[in-house]
């Protein structure tokens, strides 16, 4: 009888990937093909244009700065590509729940710990409250209408003081409002905050929480956002 042999999963390569992106970002942005191409003609450009201003003028020299300008457009153009796809992805999820989590749990780097999962829910509503734990202090961060998160949000500012006196508590509402964070600012307001405690603060708050938060596997999770589909996959 053979022997059953597993085949490891190919990943995609580095051009599918690119494509992948380039066809996600211009569902959003139908104008994407010719930003990109103004941006690599621009590194050409400057390329040349260095090359006739910097001795020794000669064919040649020209010739290579224009391909070392041709060599930062490509990279230019990929940045830009990818900055367009976070974009394009934060238009995506706008007003969908659970996309709060979403952002706290892809875009706050290693100096923030959060979850994907909400720390409070309203099951009937789908109102959450989001918990984000970083060198800037606690954040809840309120996802659906502001009347119904009132007892959440305040809920989850009294545990969270309870455990760690003296530790910054910052409450934002996602939304649109003059005094709400849309979903594709919300990573940098976070990330703005100054900061209030150390590394060893930080961890000690985080252990401390977590120890006192409530089990939420019963309860449901916020329908409507799948990241696998709706994250910009970006190129490695």
């Amino acid at each position: 009888m053979a022997a059953r042999t597993t085949t490891p999963e190919k990943r995609p390569g580095f051009f599918s990937q690119i494509r992948t992106l380039y066809t996600f970002t211009q569902k959003e942005y139908r104008w994407l093909p010719f930003l990109l191409v103004g941006v690599l003609l621009l590194g050409v450009a400057l390329g040349v244009g260095l090359g006739f201003l910097l001795p020794p003028v000669a064919i040649w020299s020209v010739i290579l700065w224009g391909i070392t300008g041709l060599m930062l457009g490509v990279l230019a153009s990929l940045m830009t590509m990818t900055r367009m796809s976070t974009l394009a992805m934060y238009k995506k999820i706008d007003g969908m729940p659970g996309a709060a989590g979403h952002v706290l749990s892809t875009s706050l780097g290693r100096r923030w710990q959060a979850s994907e999962m909400p720390v409070g829910i309203n099951p009937k509503t789908q109102e959450a409250v989001y918990r984000a734990i970083g060198r800037g202090g606690i954040v809840i961060v309120g996802e659906g209408a502001r009347g119904r998160l009132t007892r959440l949000v305040n809920d989850e500012r009294a545990k969270v003081q309870r455990v760690a006196s003296g530790v910054p508590v910052t409450v934002l509402y996602l939304g649109h409002g003059s005094d709400e964070v849309p979903v594709g600012k919300l990573a940098s307001t976070i990330k703005s905050l100054p900061k209030a405690i150390d590394r060893a603060t930080m961890a000690a708050v985080i252990k401390r929480v977590e120890s006192v938060s409530q089990s939420l596997s019963s309860l449901p999770i916020p329908k409507g956002i799948d990241p696998t589909k709706v994250r910009a996959p970006r190129p490695r």
